[in-house]
């Protein structure tokens, strides 16, 4: 048995502005009830809000709080509901066919975040397999591959996001897989069945640039996101001082606080307006740098009144 070669080192996440780890994330409403209901009816959960509202975030921390696996797929314009499943590598198999190593037509499937949730374990096997058949054989037979699928984590999040990137036919076409839980790979026939220790959340989100089939709505839990309160965007900026810098001080304290009164007074003048408000993910960008280059948050420092238009108000004619 030959032990898998090791994954190349990931590239470290510390000074990325949307980190995906969901260590810092401060849950809020009706969301902690949400996800126990999902579980309980194996409904997924659409999460409704602004863009930065935390709702692509927030399932990453509920794998992270539970030590669950964690695949997400982020749609696009050209997304179609059998890429959620399973992708095929069209590329690739006319690569090999022009070249005459044609593999088999397992070698060319991939497992999407679907599979990897409803069936992990046939997700796994089906991996290796397919990378088995690409290796250069060895000794006149394939090279072994390791099958070992102990260590799988049966619980798992999917986030599936902005779903209202697609055409409207991508929410119909997952109505089957997502209600059942299993399907059938076209290239092959195989029918990939649900396994039964196998339990996944899955969140959905929307941007709501696009109204989702009324069919699609039926079978979600559906929650609305809204902006968070002053006091709760200074929870927010405390939890990633904690989870990635620490300590949060008394300075820390002070400028979060001016911070989310500034962008109350943008929503609310917004709001007004018609305008667009600025978001959480917003509310960090600004407190973070304020944090690191010294900035007073004061109309009398330049720097702030240009930080202010680039990182919150991000309209030049807006005073």
């Amino acid at each position: 048995m030959v032990t898998p070669e090791p994954l190349p080192p990931q590239p470290a996440v510390r000074n990325a502005p949307d980190r995906p780890d969901g260590r810092a994330y401060v849950v809020r409403g009706d969301l902690d009830l949400a996800v126990d209901v999902a579980r309980a009816t194996g409904r997924p959960l659409l999460l409704r809000g602004d863009p930065g509202s935390g709702k692509s975030s927030f399932a990453a921390h509920v794998a992270w709080q539970n030590g669950w696996a964690y695949h997400e797929h982020v749609v696009t314009s050209r997304t179609q509901a059998p890429d959620l499943l399973w992708s095929f590598d069209h590329v690739r198999r006319l690569a090999d066919a022009q070249a005459q190593r044609l593999k088999p037509i397992d070698a060319y499937v991939e497992p999407g975040v679907l599979w990897k949730a409803f069936a992990p374990r046939s997700a796994r096997a089906h991996a290796l397999r397919a990378l088995a058949d690409r290796r250069p054989r060895m000794h006149g037979g394939r090279r072994p591959v390791r099958t070992d699928t102990a260590d799988l984590c049966a619980q798992s999040v999917v986030l599936i996001d902005e779903i209202d990137k697609a055409d409207p036919e991508l929410p119909n076409g997952l109505l089957v897989p997502l209600g059942s839980r299993r399907f059938t790979l076209s290239q092959t026939g195989l029918d990939i069945e649900p396994e039964d220790d196998a339990r996944a959340l899955v969140v959905i989100t929307t941007n709501e640039q696009r109204e989702l089939p009324e069919a699609f709505l039926r079978r979600c839990l559906v929650v609305k996101l809204e902006h968070p309160e002053p006091e709760e965007l200074v929870e927010v900026a405390r939890a990633h001082v904690d989870a990635y810098y620490r300590p949060f001080t008394d300075a820390d304290l002070l400028l979060a606080w001016e911070l989310a009164e500034v962008v109350r007074d943008l929503r609310d003048n917004a709001e007004r307006r018609a305008q667009r408000k600025p978001s959480t993910a917003e509310f960090l960008d600004a407190f973070h740098a304020c944090r690191k280059l010294g900035i007073r948050v004061a109309d009398s420092d330049e720097r702030w009144r240009t930080l202010r238009r680039m990182a919150l108000l991000k309209q030049d004619n807006v005073a």
